[in-house]
């Protein structure tokens, strides 16, 4: 199943029996990230502290959190969390300030009013598809380096680091979809005098042998 992500963030603002909620959606790469953007957001309002959660992150949208933050059990972070889930959405955070209007909503209330934190927040969201992306490093003799530079950039191969020794080092990423034709291209390209590796893993002289093996 193919996962979607928030192209930018959002917000949305409304008043249930005088309490006000604000709630924001922001995209973030991992789990860490999440939690770093709730941080900065309890620091931000002053409406106590208690500022609530839920996020999904990964390519399967399969890691996810929430918490309550001091409101009654269940009643927040959850409904929140049920939202993001039925979505489609993946790395994405959705947090909720509350102030207090003097009025309690009770368990249900509470639980209808963060719902509807996640699901205005999300409402007009701009969303795109999430594209897996592949990490790949590639040693190239000199004599090719401007061929294979070109080829790269091409194909959209967005490369994050270039080191020059004895050959060229180059780091980047590639849609996962297309790094099987980009190897093949790249060994036909060099002869098969390229290397491959992972960029967090020793190089591997077997792959990369020829096109055959790409």
């Amino acid at each position: 199943m193919s996962m979607l992500i928030l192209k930018t963030p959002t917000r949305a603002e409304f008043t249930v029996k005088n309490s006000r909620f604000v709630a924001e959606a922001v995209p973030v790469a991992s789990p860490g990230a999440a939690r770093a953007f709730w941080h900065a957001q309890k620091e931000r309002y002053d409406n106590g502290g208690h500022i609530v959660y839920a996020f999904i992150t990964g390519p399967q949208g399969n890691v996810m959190g929430c918490s309550d933050d001091g409101e009654p059990s269940g009643t927040a972070g959850r409904p929140m969390l049920a939202v993001l889930k039925g979505s489609g959405l993946t790395n994405v955070i959705v947090t909720a300030a509350r102030w207090f209007g003097g009025t309690k909503l009770g368990t249900g209330g509470l639980v209808r009013a963060y719902s509807d934190c996640a699901r205005l927040a999300l409402e007009n969201a701009q969303v795109c598809e999430l594209v897996p992306m592949t990490k790949l490093g590639v040693v190239v003799p000199y004599a090719f380096f401007e061929q294979a530079k070109r080829l790269l950039e091409e194909r959209n191969f967005a490369i994050s680091s270039e080191n020059f020794a004895e050959a060229v080092t180059l780091e980047g990423e590639i849609a996962s979809a297309d790094a099987p034709q980009l190897r093949a291209d790249l060994s036909e390209l060099t002869g098969a005098k390229c290397r491959f590796f992972e960029p967090s893993g020793e190089i591997d002289p077997a792959v990369g042998a020829g096109p055959e093996d790409a």
